[in-house]
């Protein structure tokens, strides 16, 4: 599990670096600026979240914490696809974050379903 947590926390911080340099690039309109504050939001709380996660003083609240970073997750993904569906950006500048974003959804998923049948 150590390894893991190791190789997760780093990765939820690459996922946020990922995320806040898109946002970067976005245009200075409105719509971007707004959609893009939303996806900036949501995808770099991923990692706090997980980070909380293992401060957790029971399986319950770790999984709950899981659940939260899953939340964010989901959300990142809807705010990415608005940016592409919306023309804001190209969908291969959101290619990689959605990529990214499946991945950490479905390690975390995986992981919250074996705590679940543990308990």
């Amino acid at each position: 599990m150590k390894d893991e947590k190791t190789e997760l926390r780093a990765r939820t911080r690459q996922y946020a670096l990922q995320i806040i340099r898109l946002y970067e690039k976005l245009p200075q309109k409105t719509v971007a600026q707004v959609l893009g504050r939303q996806v900036l939001r949501s995808g770099t709380s991923v990692g706090a979240n997980f980070r909380e996660a293992h401060r957790a003083r029971s399986t319950p609240e770790f999984i709950s914490k899981l659940g939260d970073c899953l939340k964010e997750l989901e959300e990142t993904a809807y705010w990415l696809e608005l940016l592409a569906d919306a023309n804001v950006v190209s969908s291969v500048e959101t290619a990689a974050p959605a990529d990214e974003t499946n991945q950490l959804t479905a390690i975390l998923t995986s992981i919250v379903k074996k705590l679940r049948s543990k308990s």
